[in-house]
C-alpha cells in the first residue's frame, strides 16, 4: 500500500473549492428513564449538546481534517445559527470568505435528540429562497466563483437540493474550470444527471443512480445497453452503470452502494468493483460526503481515478463505523491503509 501512502502524503495544503448547500447540525444526547405524564413520549434528561457541520460544510470538514486547504462557497441566513456555523468552520481552519449572508433565508439547522444511542427525533428548520431572482447568488456567489475558481486544484459540487446549485451556477463553474482542466466532482441531488454537464465524475448512491436511470427513455436505454433501472445484482450494476456513463458522456461515474462498497466506471475500462472495507456498519449518514471529499482530494494529489476510489472507500469504511456525519482523520486513514 506504499503507493496509497505516497498519495496521502501529498494531501497537505492541496487547494480545494467546495460549493454547495450548508447545514448546521446539533446533537443533544441524554438518557431516558420515564415517560412523560403529559403525553406518551419519553423524557430525555439532557447530558450533552454539541454542533457539527452538515451538507457541503461536512465535505469541507473532511478535506480540512486530511490536511487540505479548503474554501467553502455557499449561503447562510442572517441568524444565530449562521454565526455558529461560521464559528465551527473557523475552528476547523476552513476559509469562509466564500460564504455570503442572505437575509431572505434561514440557515439550514437540524437538531437530533439521542438517548441510549438511539435517535428519538430530528427537528429540521429551513426557509429556502425558491422564488424570484436570487440577488445574493447573482451579486456575490457567482462573481466570487468567476474571480477565484482558477486558484484551486479541484472543485467539489455538493448538491443537497436546497436551491444553491442550478444550471447558471454550473455553467459558471464549467466556464472557469474546464479550460484549466480542473477536476470537477459532483455529489448529485438532481435526478437527471445530465444537468450537471461535462464533469470529471459524479458520485451517486444506489438510490440516486436508479432514479437517474428512470429518467432515461426506453429508446435511449436500449441504445446504451441499459437493461433495467435497478442495481440489485452484479450483472445489473455493471451493465446499467456502463450504460449510464456512456449516456451521460462524463469522465467517470462512481456509484456508492453503502455497506456493499462501490463501483467505478470509466470509458474503455471494465467496471471496477470495490468491496467495502468497513469492519462494522453503524451509521451510513455522511459517508457520501467522505467519499467525494477523499476522491477529489486524491485527484488533486495526482492519483488516478481507480486509486482515488479505493482510498475513498477505505475512508468511507471508517466513518460508517461511527455515529453521525463525522470527518475522517488523517491518522485514521493512514492506519487503516497500513493494516491491509
Amino acid at each position: 500500500m506504499s503507493k496509497y501512502n505516497n498519495i496521502i502524503r501529498r494531501f497537505k495544503d492541496k487547494r480545494l473549492l467546495v460549493i454547495g448547500d450548508l447545514v448546521l447540525d446539533q446533537y443533544i444526547k441524554g438518557s431516558v428513564s420515564r415517560i412523560s405524564p403529559e403525553a406518551p413520549v419519553p423524557i430525555v434528561l439532557q447530558e450533552e449538546s454539541f454542533y457539527t457541520l452538515g451538507g457541503a460544510a461536512n465535505v469541507a470538514n473532511n478535506l480540512s481534517s486530511l490536511g487540505a486547504d479548503v474554501t467553502l462557497v455557499g449561503k447562510i441566513g442572517d441568524d444565530i445559527e449562521g454565526g455558529i456555523l461560521k464559528r465551527e468552520l473557523h475552528k476547523r481552519r476552513i476559509h469562509t470568505h466564500g460564504l455570503f449572508v442572505d437575509s431572505n433565508i434561514d440557515t439550514i439547522f437540524k437538531t437530533r435528540i439521542i438517548a441510549q444511542h438511539q435517535q428519538i427525533v430530528r427537528l429540521d428548520r429551513e426557509k429556502p429562497n425558491r422564488t424570484g431572482l436570487d440577488l445574493v447568488k447573482e451579486g456575490k456567489v457567482l462573481p466570487f466563483l468567476r474571480r477565484h475558481i482558477k486558484d484551486f486544484q479541484a472543485v467539489i459540487i455538493s448538491d443537497y437540493g436546497k436551491g444553491l446549485i442550478d444550471t447558471r451556477l454550473l455553467a459558471q463553474v464549467h466556464e472557469a474550470a474546464l479550460p484549466c482542466q480542473l477536476p470537477v466532482v459532483v455529489d448529485p441531488k438532481l435526478e437527471d444527471l445530465r444537468e450537471y454537464g461535462q464533469v470529471s465524475c459524479i458520485t451517486p448512491n444506489k438510490k440516486e443512480a436508479e432514479a437517474a436511470l428512470k429518467t432515461i427513455s426506453q429508446e435511449a436505454r436500449k441504445a446504451f445497453g441499459i437493461r433495467s433501472t435497478n442495481l440489485d445484482s452484479k450483472e445489473e450494476i455493471e451493465a446499467n452503470g456502463t450504460g449510464l456513463l456512456n449516456y451521460l458522456g462524463i469522465g467517470s461515474l462512481l456509484i456508492t452502494l453503502g455497506e456493499h462498497g462501490m463501483y467505478l466506471f470509466e470509458h474503455n475500462k471494465k467496471p471496477f468493483p470495490i468491496p467495502t472495507m468497513a469492519r462494522q456498519v453503524f451509521d451510513v449518514s455522511g459517508a457520501g460526503d467522505t467519499v467525494i471529499s477523499v476522491f477529489a482530494l486524491c485527484l488533486a494529489a495526482g492519483a488516478d481515478k481507480s486509486q482515488a476510489a479505493q482510498i475513498a472507500n477505505y475512508a468511507a469504511g471508517i466513518v460508517i463505523g461511527k455515529m453521525g456525519a463525522v470527518a475522517v482523520e488523517l491518522d485514521e486513514l493512514k492506519q487503516t491503509i497500513g493494516t491491509v
